[in-house]
């Protein structure tokens, strides 16, 4: 049987007491693109903040690693190492004088590396690694605040590459990308991903993406409508069921 990264069951999230996400169960593969499909508001990112323990869930259960995130958002810290998450925006203050090699350098923690180096020796060694495999390596000295859309995209994903990773979570990550900055970052991705062997959840509105990348496409509008392979769960009958009639008229009018 394949390796279970991710298991949910029967998860509930409130947020101010509206049921934002109701009764959803799923479970990630080791090795797959999962895309979360589905309109403004379904819960996408709610789901997704309740896995990572950043919003408390009402009732279900989430397993990561077969370990059970506790209901206050507690996982074991060997776990927590391995799950690394790339929200839409990066928000920073621009004023912080911080460097490239500081930020990637945020992602290192030397518990569980047993090299014969010192902390700041290794710490350097893997912050150097993760950057010259994401193409930065002649970023590691730039200031953070004067780094363009495409090279922190890139940056982030150096810090996902810091130290060993197993389940990476993207919330919409290529925002604000333009064309050929997202597909730089999406083939990086999938690079990475047959070179990492990573398990990834990634929020998405671009179901051509979805269907060049990902494995699986869950289907989501409060509650779990659809999953399965991408041509299965992109069918117009089931995009309708999801976003509503209009959807259809609004994907005619844009491809005309």
């Amino acid at each position: 049987m394949s390796d279970i990264v991710l298991e949910i069951k029967g998860l509930c999230v409130d947020r101010e007491q509206n049921g934002v996400v109701r009764d959803v169960s799923f479970s990630l593969i080791a090795g797959t693109d999962t895309a979360l499909i589905g309109p403004n508001g379904a819960g996408k990112s709610t789901l997704m903040q309740s896995v990572l323990g950043i919003l408390p869930r009402r009732s279900g259960d989430v397993s990561i690693l077969g370990r059970s995130l506790k209901r206050n958002g507690n996982l074991a810290i060997s776990v927590r190492q391995q799950i690394a998450y790339l929200p839409q925006h990066f928000l920073f203050d621009r004023r912080i004088p911080m460097t490239v090699e500081e930020l990637v350098g945020l992602g290192w923690d030397s518990l569980g590396f047993q090299w014969p180096w010192s902390h700041a020796q290794k710490r350097r060694f893997a912050v150097r690694e993760a950057l010259r495999r994401v193409g930065a390596g002649h970023l590691i000295d730039k200031p953070i605040s004067r780094l363009s859309g495409g090279e922190t995209k890139r940056i982030l994903l150096a810090y996902c590459l810091v130290r060993p990773r197993k389940l990476l979570l993207l919330d919409e990550a290529p925002a604000g990308l333009d064309i050929r900055g997202e597909a730089e970052f999406y083939y990086l991705l999938s690079e990475l991903k047959k070179e990492q062997g990573w398990t990834i959840l990634q929020i998405s509105h671009d179901f051509d993406m979805v269907r060049r990348q990902c494995d699986r496409v869950l289907c989501l509008n409060r509650t779990l409508l659809c999953e399965g392979v991408p041509e299965f769960a992109l069918s117009p009958d089931n995009l309708v069921t999801a976003y509503g009639s209009e959807f259809t008229h609004y994907q005619h009018s844009c491809e005309r």
